[in-house]
């Protein structure tokens, strides 16, 4: 077993952009872990439907 360790993984998640209203997005989250407990994230970005990658920090998180 690894002592530490680099994952991405992919989740849906709605977020609310002032442009484009509520959107039903995949981020991608790539966090360090260190004997399989994720110590932290080190990027999250969402794909548009264009294929653009952009940075999670334009939209808010919509709950």
């Amino acid at each position: 077993m690894k002592l530490l360790y680099i994952k991405r993984e992919t989740k849906t998640e709605k977020r609310y952009s002032f442009k484009m209203g509520e959107l039903i997005t995949k981020v991608t989250y790539i966090k360090s872990y260190f004997m399989g407990l994720p110590i932290r994230t080190i990027h999250k970005y969402r794909e548009t439907y264009y294929g653009e990658v952009k940075n999670c920090d334009d939209c808010v998180l919509f709950i």
